[in-house]
């Protein structure tokens, strides 16, 4: 299940608003009494608040971004830097060896995407 943020960016993407700032478009709160987190205020333009039912119709969406959102962010931190991707890539040209394709392939192997 995805968490009550990404149901509301994909409700707003759905309805043609592409970026939402939590601070100032819609407030989220989570009074700890059990309940979880609701919507305790929102300001998008244009776009009515989403009712329980809207939010979690496109629950399996958002719960899919958030899967991507993880494995991009897993394999943006193993890849490595920029700088020890092209100096990779310029000792493969000069050597040729395939170190930095095989570091490509080993990170995709090693964290898979949810649509691969």
């Amino acid at each position: 299940m995805a968490s009550l943020s990404s149901k509301v960016k994909t409700y707003c993407a759905n309805n043609g608003v592409a970026n939402i700032d939590f601070m100032v478009d819609v407030l989220l709160q989570d009074d700890s009494n059990g309940s979880g987190p609701y919507i305790k205020e929102w300001n998008v333009s244009g776009v009515a608040q989403p009712t329980d039912e809207q939010l979690n119709a496109v629950d399996t969406a958002a719960d899919l971004e958030e899967r991507q959102n993880a494995v991009r962010s897993t394999r943006r931190s193993a890849y490595g830097d920029l700088g020890s991707q092209l100096d990779m890539q310029y000792h493969d040209s000069i050597d040729g060896t395939t170190t930095w394709k095989e570091h490509v392939a080993d990170v995709k192997t090693a964290n898979p995407s949810p649509t691969e």
